[in-house]
Order: C-alpha cells, then structure tokens, then sequence
C-alpha cells in the first residue's frame, strides 16, 4: 500500500471519528448556511465580544465554532480565520471545550498540509485543555467544572486523532498507544460506533506495514462493533477491509464472499458511499481476474502432470522390456557357452539335445514361450506379452523346435503335447 493511498485512509478515519462521536461533537456543518451564520457574526468585532454578556458571547462563539467545522472541508483560510477567533474569544473566559475543537481544527489543517510537528502542538495542547477539563477547572461561562461526558469526549477525539497523525509519521508503536487509549474510552461508554471505524483504521494500518494476521483481528473487531451498533456502512467498511486483506493473501474465496456481503450492504447508500462501493467493486474484480489466472494454472499443471505420467509410465514399460531383454540375452549367451562347452568336451562332433524319458529338458524361457506358441500367439505377439525383442523370440523359436525335433509350429506343438509338456 502506497503512503499516498494511506493517506487517504487516515483522512478519512479522521473524518469518521468527529462525525461518529455519541456525545458532545459536531455534525457535518457543510449542510448549514454559512451566510446567514457569517451575517450573525460581521456586526461584531471581536473586542465587543470579549466585553459582551455572557448570553451574547455565547452565541457569537458558537457561532465561530460552526463556522470553522462548516468551512474545514470547503475553504481552508476561511476556516483557519473562524477557528482563531473561537479560539481567542475561548481562551478569554475558559472555554474549555470549545478551545479544545478549535485547537484540533487547526491541527486538522496542518495535517492535510503535511505539516506534521505543528499539528502535533496543536493536538498536544488540545490534549492539555482536557487534562485541565478533568482536573475539575470550571467553565468561564457556566461557572461549573465541565462534565465528564465532554471530558470522555474530548480525550477520545485527541486519542483517535493523535494515533492517526503518528501514523502517518511512520511512528507506528505510538500509534496504537495511542489507539489504545481511545478504545478503552469507547468500550467503556459503549461506543460501539466508534470503535468500529478505530479498528478499521488499525486494520488498515497493519495492512501497510505487512502484518496480516493483526490486520485480520483488527478487520475483524470493527465488523463485530459494526453489527453491534447496526451501522450498515460500518459493516461494509469493515467487510471491504477483509476482502482487500484476503485478496491480498491470496484467499480469493473468502475475499470475494467479504465483498460480495460489503457491496450488498453499500448498495443501501449509493448516494453516499458511490466511491467506496467502486472501490470494493474494483476489489471484487481482482478477486476474480486472479481465480481465472488459479484456474488456467492448475489446469496447465494438470495437464503438465498427466503428459509427465504418461512419459514416466512409457519410461517403465522401456526399463522393464530392456530388463527382460538383457536376462534373455544373458540366459542366451549362458546356453551358447555352455552348448560350446559340450561340443569341445564331444571332440567337436554335433551336440545331441538331452533327453530324459524321451522328454526334452527347457529353461525356464522356453517352457513360459512354449505355451504362447501353443495359444496361437505369432512371435510378435509374444515378444511385447513378454516385453522381449523378436529376434529373441525367434531364436527361443528355434530352439524349442531343434529340442523336440520339429519341422514347423504345428509338429512342435503336437510333440510337446505327446511329451505332457503342454
């Protein structure tokens, strides 16, 4: 996974984890009338504010506050001017809470322009005014120590949001630190929501760095925090990180029934989720396109190991027709020798076939050749039963018909039945 392409995911984490908190965040501003909102704001500079009654500065700095969330996605100055002015007019009487938004909008801004140290001051102090939050300091306006539900929700924000910046400054360990931190939140308000787009991010995060079975286990928690909170497109997130992840192990089975679950749930939204149900879609594709390159290679393999069989079954039937070929040579030469042998030891006159009771004496080719000969089998025929040569066949012809003292095939048949050796 490229940075770029984590990038986008941390982004986009980001954005899930302001818009998903249960208590005390904001909603997606974008919506709002920035106009009618900036009109309210214009007839006051900002040392009539700070001089203002309480019921006034309240509402011009909620409205800064609203307009710095409305322009953070669609005009950056703008933005960055309305979160300043919130800022100071915060920091004035001890708003805590909302210097805490404006701190980590500012941060939000450098991020998204790489300039990864100063957000980390601006996370860092953010995270400070809710250290202050939860050490019991009291509002400015309400004269009370803020409530632990904005303290829980300012510290989970920061968590989430430092994670994700550290993340992108390759410092994994802090990181899930962390991540971690804000997990133990969640589970213990039962932000089920929340903790879903958190593991997702970590899954993400171990996709990149390569370590697929915490990717897997991450993936995995967010599915199961998704169905707990009943959030389709929390589900479907969850479901395209592990088809992605199994896609990428090379499980194309289980990738495509994860994608297949995440774009059935995405075609509820089309509307809103187009891009990331194109992404799954994309996924789904690759699934695909590799199970036919699985199934083209394994019927290439089959095919392989049949001709392969095929040559190694040829290749035995050669070795064991050599084989017997070489014993009938060496069971030949061993007859010549010793049909030699008996001529040297006769004077050098012809050697007479031993006859025990008129019945000829065979070696044990001869007797297995024999029978062949009598079945009707022709020499050729013979010779591939018995993976010998016919040259081999016909000299073993001879011979049997030498022994018995036959004219042709049908008289040695005749006497070698006359002599019970058929």
């Amino acid at each position: 996974m490229h940075k770029r392409f984590r990038y986008r995911i941390a982004a986009f984490s980001a954005a899930l984890f302001v818009l998903s908190f249960p208590a005390g965040a904001y909603s997606d501003h974008r919506g709002h009338n920035l106009d009618s909102l900036e009109k309210v704001v214009a007839p006051w500079t900002v040392e009539a504010v700070f001089s203002a009654p309480d019921s006034v500065f309240s509402r011009i700095l909620g409205a800064y506050a609203d307009l710095m969330n409305g322009y953070l996605q669609i005009n950056t100055p703008r933005c960055l001017y309305y979160a300043h002015r919130a800022l100071d007019l915060a920091d004035s009487r001890n708003c805590l809470n909302t210097a805490v938004s404006a701190r980590k909008i500012i941060g939000q801004v450098f991020w998204a322009q790489e300039r990864y140290d100063s957000a980390a001051v601006y996370y860092s102090a953010a995270l400070a005014d809710v250290d202050r939050m939860a050490a019991g300091e009291v509002s400015g306006l309400t004269g009370k120590p803020y409530p632990q539900e904005d303290v829980e929700d300012g510290y989970s924000k920061l968590y989430g949001t430092l994670g994700n910046l550290y993340n992108m400054m390759d410092s994994i360990p802090l990181a899930m630190e962390y991540y971690a931190k804000a997990g133990e939140i969640f589970d213990r308000n039962g932000w089920n929501e929340s903790n879903s787009v958190l593991y997702y991010n970590i899954g993400e995060t171990w996709v990149d760095e390569g370590d697929y079975p915490k990717a897997r286990e991450a993936y995995e928690k967010a599915l199961r925090y998704g169905r707990t909170a009943g959030d389709s497109l929390l589900i479907a997130n969850a479901l395209k990180g592990l088809g992605g992840l199994y896609l990428d192990m090379g499980k194309t089975s289980r990738a495509l029934r994860c994608l297949k679950e995440a774009d059935g749930y995405y075609s509820l939204h089309d509307d809103q989720e187009f891009r990331y149900r194109m992404e799954t879609l994309d996924f789904m594709g690759k699934v695909l396109s590799q199970q036919k390159k699985t199934r083209t290679w394994l019927a290439l393999a089959a095919s392989f190991l049949l001709v392969m069989l095929l040559a190694m079954q040829l290749l035995l039937k050669r070795m064991r027709h050599l084989a017997n070929e070489k014993k009938a040579a060496d069971e030949v030469i061993d007859e010549a020798l010793e049909s030699i042998s008996r001529s040297d030891e006769a004077g050098g006159g012809p050697v007479k076939v031993i006859i025990e009771g008129d019945t000829p004496e065979l070696s044990d080719r001869e007797q297995s050749i024999l029978p062949l000969l009598a079945s009707g089998m022709t020499s050729q025929q013979i010779a591939d039963k018995l993976c010998l040569s016919l040259p081999t066949i016909k000299w073993y012809r001879k011979k049997l018909m030498d022994k018995f003292g036959a004219s042709n095939t049908a008289d040695l048949i005749f006497k070698a039945k006359e002599c019970g050796r058929i």
